[in-house]
């Protein structure tokens, strides 16, 4: 019996949630970023 799998397959699976938000997060960021880009560009 391994006890210690279960709290091993938690931790990756937090990882990979954390990984992913991350990975919105910052996509939101860049659209953001671009979107002031473009609005300063258009704006002139």
């Amino acid at each position: 019996m391994h006890d210690a799998n279960p709290v091993r397959d938690d931790m990756a699976l937090r990882r990979q949630r954390a990984r992913r938000t991350a990975q919105w997060v910052g996509a939101v960021a860049v659209l953001v970023y671009v979107g002031f880009i473009l609005s300063g560009v258009i704006g002139r």
